[in-house]
């Protein structure tokens, strides 16, 4: 459990487009209470999908080999399949200019309402889903699946993290390189998402199917 919840971490930590939205809402007016609040959403929503499954599991795995366990295994290959596919249609298709989205020409008026609606709505919900279902086997009476599970929510949230911090200490500085690191995720944006679909989901999809077979 500990090694999936790690590389769906960082599959999601290193996504472009919640990274370079986040930027975006960093350079605004208020951008450090903008870039906060979208941080804090984006932990909450990871926090929340998390203490859904403890509640639909009560803290305990289920037994091995059982339907729950078979199902949240199932529904991780399904996820992993359905990202490689993603990945190489991505790959397939022509190449698109890409640029600010946009809502970034209205990016200094934005509300801490909509910095958190963003958070939510820029979330790679396949990635959440596939580290819902690998939570499933977290088991709460021990406090080794307890860092696990903290440590998951606050590595998907690390590059956020990272950058809130780098804002706050220096402000000058972060500007001026945080916005060359968004034009090289805008220019890198297609081979990225690329990359850590097919990357994520080839170890979601053999993993679980290890998992079926043994």
């Amino acid at each position: 459990m500990v090694l999936d919840l790690v590389v769906i971490g960082m599959a999601v930590t290193l996504g472009p487009l919640h990274n370079s939205a986040f930027i975006l809402l960093l350079s605004a007016r208020r951008g450090v209470r903008l870039g906060l609040v979208f941080l804090l959403s984006w932990l909450a929503n990871l926090i929340a999908v998390i203490a859904c499954v403890m509640l639909l599991t009560g803290g305990q795995p289920p037994a091995r080999h059982s339907a729950p366990s078979t199902a949240a295994i199932v529904a991780k290959l399904a996820i992993g399949v359905a990202l490689v596919l993603y990945g190489v249609h991505r790959r397939r298709r022509p190449p698109r200019p890409h640029g600010p989205p946009r809502w970034s020409a209205r990016i200094d008026n934005a509300s801490l309402a909509t910095a958190a609606g963003l958070a939510w709505l820029l979330q790679p919900w396949a990635l959440v889903g596939a580290g819902a279902a690998t939570a499933v086997d977290a088991d709460l009476s021990t406090s080794t699946d307890w860092l696990a599970l903290t440590g998951y929510c606050l590595l998907a949230t690390l590059s956020l993290i990272a950058m809130e911090i780098y804002a706050l200490r220096a402000p000058e500085a972060a500007d001026a390189r945080l916005n060359a690191l968004r034009s090289w995720l805008e220019q890198h944006q297609e081979k990225l998402i690329v990359t850590l679909s097919l990357l994520a989901g080839l170890w979601l999809t053999a993993r679980s199917i290890y998992e079926l077979a043994s």
